[in-house]
């Protein structure tokens, strides 16, 4: 569980180093803010809460921009067990509670971001791309990425 590990880039996504890290703040405003030490996950646009199989429990849609959000305030205190931004510009994050939370990529707007140690920063851009930052890239530019198959 440390801070200084960086996220791993895979063909399709970037694995985020979140695992083991609890949620230690929940904020609403016009977004949803989950706090995890270092790391923060903002959901700008509606997100999925659920638990078991999509096709059995469709779970609860959180919309943000009318705080109606109630249903993520049990995951404080809990720990992600994965987190996962899709190239695709979609996040996906498990619970050890077994909760899932998946926000897709937006047609309009930024859909959601995350920031980190290290400089790190994701952003799902309008339309389906992943925007990545890192302090010790290269080039300062952000690169975006989509899921080319």
């Amino acid at each position: 569980m440390s801070a200084e590990a960086e996220p791993v880039e895979h063909e399709d996504r970037w694995i985020l180093n979140l695992r083991g890290w609890g949620v230690t703040g929940i904020t609403v405003d016009y977004r949803l803010t989950l706090a995890f030490g270092g790391w923060e996950v903002v959901l700008e646009t509606p997100a999925r809460l659920s638990s078991g199989s999509a096709r059995i429990n469709p779970g609860v849609l959180l919309i943000p921009g009318t705080q109606d959000v109630a249903a993520v305030l049990p995951l404080f205190g809990t720990k992600a067990v994965s987190a996962a931004a899709f190239k695709s510009g979609t996040l996906r994050m498990v619970f050890d509670d077994g909760t899932h939370l998946t926000c897709p990529a937006d047609a309009a707007f930024e859909a959601w971001q995350i920031t980190g140690p290290g400089g790190w920063r994701f952003v799902s851009l309008p339309g389906g791309d992943l925007a990545v930052w890192s302090a010790s890239a290269a080039n300062e530019n952000p690169h975006s990425q989509s899921a080319e198959h």
